[in-house]
C-alpha cells in the first residue's frame, strides 16, 4: 500500500498515460508502462485487462506475462496465475518468477509442487532464500532430498500384483451410458470396429488397440465409459490406479507396471484403464528426484511395445488434470487422441437420467424438463439430483406411512438444490486455455466455454 502523497503522484501518472494512449492506441511500450503503473497502485483488475490487451499484441511478452501473474496473484485468482507462471518457470526462469510461483502454489494448496519449486529456486540462489517460504516448509517438515547411498541394497518383499488383482468383469456397454457420442466413436474407430472388420483394418495396416487420453470435470463419465468399452466389445478389462503401481520398495513400481501390461498382453483382448494418470504422468521437468521419472519411462516403454506385442490393447488414461500430464505422453503411438469428456447436453442428460431412474419408482417423470433445469450438471450431479429428491420423499413417507413415486416437480426442485460441481474445474481449465495452449490442446473448452 502506498503513503497518500505517493498514491497522488500515481493517480496523476496514470490519468497522463491513460490520455497518452488516447492518441497512440496501438503502443504496447505505453500500455505496459500503464498496466505496472495500475499495479504498484492497487488497482489490480484494470491492471490485468491492461496486461491482457497488451499479451494479445505481443503474446511473447514475459514482462508482461510476469505482471499479469502478479496482478492475478493479487486478486486471489490462484490457479490463473499459476497458468502463466507455471509457463515462465519453463527453462531458465528468473528467481522473481520462482519466488511467486511457489507462493502461488502455496495459497492455492499445491503444497508438494510448491516445495520444490522452492527448492529448485533455493539450488540456484543459495544465498537469496525466503524467509516466509523457508519457515512454512520448515514447520511443515520440509527436508532436502539427500542421496541414500544404501538404498540399492533395501529389498522390500519379493510378491508381484496377481492377475486376479487385476482383473475386473465388466456388464456395462455403450447403451449404459448416457450421451457421449463423440467419444464412443473414437472408441470404435480404436478398437470395436477393427474387431469387427479385421481384414479391412489389415489392409490399411493399422493396428487394433492404441491409446486414448479422457479429460474433462470430474463425475462426467470417464471411468463409466472405460468399463462400457470392455462390455461393448467383451473384452477382458483391467482397471488401476496410482495405489496399486506405486510402491515404497525400489524398483517395485517399475515391476508392478510391468506387471500390469504383461497381464494384459496374456489377456488380449483387453481393455486397460488407468485413473487419475496425471498422478503417474506427472511432467518430469518437475519431479524431485529419479525414482518418478523410473516409473514414468517404465510406462511409456510398455505403451510403446518394445519388447512385446500391445497389438488388441486398448489404453485409456483418465484425468482431469491434463496440463499436469508430461507432453510425451501425448506422443503419436501413445496417446495419441486426447478426447475432452464435458458434462453431457441436454440430450445426454436426458438419457442419463433415464438410465438412472430407470429402477426407481417414477410416475409421470418429463425428462427433458429436468435436463433443461440441470445445464452444466455432470452424471455425478445428475446422480446427487436424484437422491435428494429421494430423501425428500422418504422423509415424506416416514410421516404419512405412504411412499409415492417420483415425479418431475420433486427432480425440479431438488435441482434448484445442488450446484453444478464442474464450474469450479471450469474456472481453472479455462485459465489454461486462455495463456498455455499453445498446441491447441485445449480448444475444446474454450468452445464449450464460448
Amino acid at each position: 500500500m502506498c503513503f497518500s502523497e505517493q498514491c497522488m503522484d500515481l493517480n496523476d501518472m496514470i490519468t497522463n498515460l491513460r490520455e497518452a494512449l488516447e492518441i497512440t492506441p496501438d503502443n504496447d511500450k505505453l500500455r505496459a508502462h500503464l498496466a505496472q503503473t495500475l499495479l504498484t497502485a492497487g488497482q489490480n483488475q484494470e491492471a490485468t485487462e491492461q496486461y491482457k490487451q497488451v499479451l494479445r499484441s505481443s503474446p511473447r511478452d514475459a514482462k508482461s506475462k510476469l505482471g499479469l501473474a502478479k496482478a492475478f496473484a493479487a486478486l486471489k485468482q490462484w490457479s490463473a496465475a499459476i497458468v502463466i507462471l507455471e509457463e515462465l518457470n519453463q527453462g531458465t526462469a528468473e528467481h522473481e518468477v520462482m519466488l511467486l510461483y511457489s507462493r502461488t502454489l502455496l495459497k492455492e494448496g499445491s503444497f508438494g509442487k510448491a516445495m520444490d519449486v522452492y527448492q529448485q529456486m533455493l539450488e540456484r540462489w543459495p544465498d537469496r532464500p525466503d524467509a516466509e517460504l523457508d519457515e512454512h516448509f520448515r514447520v511443515s517438515g520440509f527436508e532436502p532430498d539427500n542421496d541414500d547411498e544404501d538404498d540399492d541394497d533395501f529389498d522390500g518383499p519379493p510378491g508381484d500384483l496377481r492377475a486376479s488383482d487385476l482383473i475386473v468383469t465388466s456388464n456395462v456397454t455403450f447403451s449404459d451410458v448416457g450421451g457421449m457420442a463423440s467419444v464412443k466413436d473414437e472408441i470404435g474407430m480404436k478398437i470395436i470396429q477393427p474387431l469387427l472388420h479385421p481384414d479391412l483394418y489389415k489392409a490399411y495396416g493399422k493396428k487394433i488397440g492404441g491409446g486414448i487420453l479422457l479429460y474433462g470435470p470430474p463425475g462426467c463419465g470417464k471411468t463409466h465409459m472405460a468399463k462400457a468399452t470392455a462390455g461393448e466389445i467383451k473384452a477382458t478389462f483391467i482397471s488401476v490406479g496410482i495405489s496399486d503401481i506405486l510402491d515404497a520398495w525400489l524398483g517395485k513400481s517399475e515391476r508392478n507396471m510391468h506387471r500390469v501390461f504383461e497381464v494384459a498382453r496374456q489377456n488380449k483382448p483387453c481393455v486397460v484403464f488407468i485413473d487419475e494418470i496425471d498422478a503417474l504422468g506427472a511432467n518430469r521437468s518437475h519431479l524431485r528426484n529419479s525414482a518418478g521419472s523410473h516409473v514414468i519411462n517404465q510406462f511409456l516403454t510398455e505403451m510403446d511395445g518394445i519388447d512385446a506385442d500391445n497389438e488388441g490393447l486398448l489404453i485409456i488414461g483418465a484425468t482431469n488434470m491434463p496440463w499436469h500430464i508430461d507432453p510425451a505422453f501425448r506422443r503419436p503411438g501413445r496417446f495419441d487422441r486426447t478426447i475432452f469428456v464435458p458434462p453431457p447436453d441436454v440430450e445426454g442428460r436426458e438419457s442419463i437420467l433415464g438410465i438412472m431412474l430407470k429402477d426407481k419408482p417414477t410416475k409421470d417423470i418429463d425428462l427433458h424438463a429436468i435436463a433443461r433445469k440441470t445445464e452444466h450438471f455432470s452424471g455425478a450431479d445428475l446422480n446427487a439430483v436424484i437422491d435428494i429428491a429421494i430423501e425428500a420423499k422418504l422423509r415424506e413417507a416416514m410421516k404419512t406411512g405412504i411412499p409415492e413415486p417420483l415425479i418431475s416437480k420433486d427432480l425440479v426442485k431438488a435441482a434448484g438444490m445442488h450446484k453444478a460441481t464442474t464450474r469450479e474445474w471450469f474456472t481453472t481449465a479455462r485459465n489454461y486455455a486462455l495463456y498455455a495452449n499453445e498446441s491447441g490442446l485445449y480448444d475444446d473448452i474454450l468452445k464449450y466455454t464460448k
